[in-house]
């Protein structure tokens, strides 16, 4: 029976585990185009330790009321157990009777600030499933399964749906002018023969006039 085995040990201790976990979340928060390549089981993994911590950053977009900002704050703290620490001596004894330029801030807090700012927003009304997992393959070398892992909805597909929206406009627009110039088409033709008609009509009044002349 598999009481108390919900999850991959992926061959590491708990705390390497939870360590190597925590960096591919924040690899994957502030990736440019929102998706890390994985092994399948790392991806599998992860997963629900992303989207759970998306999940708190959405409850907290979602607040309102007076104690709104309080549980935010909670929510934040919370999320930031997921990423690594930020630098732990940034106003301690390191720069404390020097003047030294600011530390910069880990890769983590910019996660966290990210997380709450933009995909808190951007998941708002989505029910759940934050990622997505796509198989590339066996990897040369050791065979290993290797994956995609990616946030949905990211600017690269949005980018694509603006694309095919923009075309199937064109398309559309482009089918409109042809139906047009087809019935534009048709009609010079019968100006055409009124103009002939017309025509035909002035000639047999001149005719008529000159006849008329010569009996008189």
């Amino acid at each position: 029976m598999r009481h108390l085995n919900a999850h991959r040990k992926l061959g590491r201790t708990s705390e390497h585990r939870m360590s190597m976990l925590r960096n591919m979340a924040t690899s994957l928060i502030n990736a440019r185009d929102e998706r890390i390549v994985t092994t399948v089981p790392k991806a599998k993994e992860l997963r629900p330790f992303v989207e759970r911590v998306i999940t708190l950053a959405k409850r907290a977009s979602a607040l309102t009321g007076d104690e709104a900002a309080a549980r935010a704050l909670h929510l934040r703290r919370q999320a930031a157990s997921f990423f690594h620490a930020g630098n732990t001596r940034r106003d301690g004894d390191a720069t404390r009777g020097r003047k030294q330029s600011e530390m910069p801030r880990t890769a983590g807090v910019a996660a966290l600030k990210r997380l709450f700012d933009e995909l808190g927003e951007r998941y708002k009304d989505r029910p759940g499933g934050y990622t997505r997992i796509i198989r590339l393959g066996n990897r040369d070398g050791d065979n290993a399964e290797l994956a995609i892992i990616e946030l949905v909805d990211n600017p690269r597909e949005r980018e694509a749906a603006e694309a095919a929206s923009k075309r199937a406009k064109s398309a559309a627009s482009s089918k409109k002018k042809a139906a047009k110039k087809g019935g534009k088409g048709e009609t010079p033709d019968a100006g055409s023969t009124k103009k002939e008609g017309r025509g035909g009509r002035r000639s047999k009044k001149t005719e008529s006039t000159a006849a008329e002349a010569e009996t008189e």
